[in-house]
């Protein structure tokens, strides 16, 4: 042991060199070895103190080595996990099998391999997706092949850095409670070992992405529609959705300019600081290749092409349309085009509320869920009712029964006939956020993210919402505070989760919870007025914003006072 090494720890010395032992990566064995070498004991506490869990979707965390990270050893183990869970299904389910899809991140290729090895190894069939696709065909091939369960090795929107590991149901919606605890109970059996590394055996079978992609564009068809003549300029932001989405506008009419510099799957996202449409800046080279153009739309996908971020033309410019914008534009659509009785549309506790106004105006059922698509995936079910359509404000749309997740593809496609429609009346989406507006009244939404990281950031933020529930402000944006509630109790019929709710009488909403994705801490802001007519809907938005401003600065001063 060098000198270094000799100054920290000895128990946690002890557990890194148990973990090197294991570890079948010499990349992150040499990184441990390192850590230890320099005596980081910051690094290595994070790595060791606070293991990777289920979060709002699967496992996701930096790639590194130790417990608290994306790595080989901890794969094979969570991929363990999964076969076990998978196992006690009974035999019928391991001979239905897992499918197994990944995105092109750093590490992928890897992990998904390793869950193959560990899976087929146990005598579990594996359905292993041909190359890198869109997360929602993973969610959509386990109920199209009624496999058992299925894996994505994915991280999403986070940053390059990062990698994660996603666990899909036999319903093709993600795991929840107790599925994902009796998962990670089997996977910490094996701290003292690791599945052997194994050749590729038994029943693995290779689905051609070609004809994956053909059954799932089949499939939803409940969203087709004409987009002749929309010209859209599309971005993929690096990731895996150039494979998909710009054929499926294309064969609806639509005519689709890729944004060269971004149309490649690449793991390093060269031209965005975070590869999520949401953040600022993530959309310039779009916005500008649609601005020489003359392009009616951008539409652009996170890198797995589960999320949607659409902009629109608006007075010479270009706005990008926030969550709960599309949200209402696109539940519209579906209220409007579908039909029956058992019809159900859902969001979550932290969206805009005006779904529920426009549900209710179609005669439709409307539910609210806890945050994640785990949640919003199995409205209908519990309900026995048919999901329609669902989202959350963080872009997330489910636009199909053809998918019980959250699918950009999909909701790309849709978006697109709706534009296309809207054009050829001589209307706009902006027109159609009028049209809401003025039905169900303004709802403005803002989200303001602060980012903490490591293990003093979580004590940061663990802080802050603590705080909020002992100690809440009295006013928010001038008005007062009617309500606090303590969402770890559970609120709304809900299970606990983090976080705190505070109302401002009828017209503001803040919830203020840790992101299940990143290391942030996520305030959620919604201010509502009642609907005027057409000659005051200018005021009431402007009237609406000045309190928004209001209550985020209140909302920022408690939740990062140095601001």
């Amino acid at each position: 042991m060098s000198g270094v090494a000799a100054n920290l720890d000895p128990d946690l010395v002890g557990a890194v060199r148990a973990w090197i032992a294991l570890d079948p990566d010499p990349v992150t064995r040499a990184e441990l070895e390192g850590l230890l070498e320099q005596g980081d004991t910051a690094t290595l506490h994070e790595r060791f103190d606070r293991p990777l869990t289920f979060g709002t979707a699967g496992l996701r965390g930096i790639v590194g080595g130790g417990p608290g990270a994306m790595n080989r050893l901890v794969v094979r183990r969570t991929a363990a996990g999964v076969v076990d869970w998978v196992r006690r299904k009974g035999t019928d389910a391991v001979a239905r099998g897992i499918v197994v899809g990944r995105d092109a991140r750093h590490g992928s290729a890897a992990f998904a391999r390793d869950t193959i090895e560990v899976a087929s190894a146990a005598g579990v069939r594996v359905l292993e997706l041909d190359r890198p696709l869109p997360t929602p065909l993973t969610a959509f091939a386990v109920r199209h092949f009624g496999a058992s369960a299925g894996v994505v090795v994915t991280a999403s929107h986070n940053p390059a850095r990062d990698n994660g590991y996603k666990v899909y149901d036999e319903d093709g919606s993600q795991v929840i409670a107790p599925a994902d605890h009796e998962i990670e109970a089997a996977a910490a059996r094996l701290d003292d070992a690791a599945p052997a590394p194994a050749p590729v055996h038994g029943d693995v079978e290779l689905v051609a992405a070609s004809e994956l992609i053909a059954a799932y564009e089949a499939a939803i068809g409940d969203v087709d529609g004409d987009a002749r003549g929309l010209r859209v300029v599309y971005t993929p932001l690096h990731g895996v959705g150039g494979a998909v989405v710009p054929s499926l506008l294309e064969g609806h009419g639509a005519e689709v300019t890729v944004v060269p510099e971004q149309a490649m799957p690449d793991p390093d996202f060269p031209t965005v600081a975070f590869p999520n449409p949401e953040e600022p800046g993530a959309l310039d080279l779009a916005i500008a290749l649609a601005t020489r153009a003359h392009a009616d739309l951008v539409v652009a996908n996170d890198p797995d092409a589960d999320r949607l971020c659409v902009a629109v033309p608006d007075a010479g410019s270009w706005r990008t349309l926030s969550g709960d914008e599309l949200g209402a534009i696109l539940g519209e659509e579906r209220c409007r085009r579908t039909t029956g009785a058992d019809r159900l549309v859902a969001t979550t506790i932290v969206s805009s509320s005006m779904l529920a106004g426009i549900a209710a105006s179609h005669g439709v059922d409307f539910a609210t869920t806890l945050t994640g698509f785990k949640w919003l995936g199995r409205a209908g079910a519990r309900r026995h009712e048919r999901l329609v359509f669902a989202y959350e404000e963080a872009l997330g749309y489910a636009v199909s029964e053809a998918v019980a997740d959250k699918d950009g593809i999909s909701a790309a496609l849709l978006v697109c006939v709706v534009a296309a429609a809207r054009a050829e009346a001589g209307s706009s989406l902006l027109e159609a956020l009028d049209e809401l507006e003025l039905a169900h009244g303004v709802h403005l939404t803002r989200q303001l993210s602060f980012r903490r990281e490591g293990a003093r950031g979580h004590a940061e933020i663990e802080a802050v919402v603590e705080r909020l529930v002992a100690d809440p402000p009295g006013t928010l944006g001038g008005l007062e505070v009617t309500l606090v509630e303590d969402l770890s109790k559970g609120v709304d019929g809900l299970g606990p989760t983090e976080g705190v709710r505070l109302r401002a009488g009828d017209r503001v909403r803040v919830v203020v919870r840790p992101s299940g994705t990143e290391p942030k801490l996520k305030a959620y802001v919604e201010v509502v007025a009642a609907p005027v007519g057409p000659d005051e809907l200018a005021t009431s938005r402007a009237e609406s914003a000045s309190v928004l401003a209001a209550v985020c600065g209140d909302v920022t001063k408690r939740c990062d006072p140095e601001a």
